[in-house]
């Protein structure tokens, strides 16, 4: 298959921010079932993704009303990710945290399964959040950046100047201690800015 032949057969569609985007390999069906590329780097570049994933994550959930987020990483181990699922479906959530930006504090939301095979991209200067929506599901994400704790940071999901419409009810949640105890999103440093300029005095982790 030609490059040309590949970018069309996937298709890549912007959210309302127009950052995150929609991705959505092709299946290939015979009777025994599919066959998909379920990730392309030469593929998501002609469609407009520069995205080079370095580490892979895999998370199981067992519960409905799950959540995990919101988490993101500050410089220099920003990360991008490329979100999918494998086994049940997800409610997944993109807040834009780049201050600047015209949809600075708003969100995008998408409905990822396993069945349609829906991916999420969510480029760096966003906070990533999901709430899974049947038992048993597994998510797979690649990431651009390797894993820091040092510069690991989050804020509350039901944050409620966010005004996310969650799935789930706050008290009928499963959640981490940790994410059960991060900040509010008001409170948050500024890190990510639109225009790319670095943070002036904001704990980056450079040396």
């Amino acid at each position: 298959m030609v490059r040309s032949e590949i970018s069309r057969s996937l298709r890549v569609s912007p959210l309302a921010i127009p950052d995150v985007k929609l991705v959505v390999p092709p299946r290939h069906l015979d009777p025994r079932g599919y066959f998909s590329e379920t990730f392309n780097r030469r593929a998501l570049e002609d469609a407009g993704i520069d995205f080079e994933g370095v580490q892979d994550n895999q998370s199981f959930s067992q519960a409905r009303g799950t959540v995990r987020g919101f988490h993101f990483q500050i410089p220099p181990t920003a990360q991008a990710k490329l979100i999918r699922v494998v086994h049940g479906s997800v409610f997944d959530v993109a807040v834009d945290i780049r201050r600047g930006s015209p949809t600075f504090g708003r969100h995008v939301i998408a409905i990822l399964g396993a069945e349609g095979g829906e991916q999420l991209f969510i480029p760096a200067g966003f906070a990533h959040c999901l709430c899974t929506l049947k038992p048993d599901t597994e998510v797979l994400y690649k990431v651009d950046n390797y894993y820091s704790a040092e510069h690991e940071r989050g804020f509350r999901w039901d944050d409620p100047d966010l005004a996310i419409a969650w799935p789930v009810l706050a008290s009928a949640a499963t959640l981490s201690d940790r994410d059960r105890n991060l900040p509010r999103f008001k409170d948050l440093e500024p890190v990510f800015f639109h225009d790319g300029r670095e943070p002036v005095g904001a704990n980056t982790g450079r040396q």
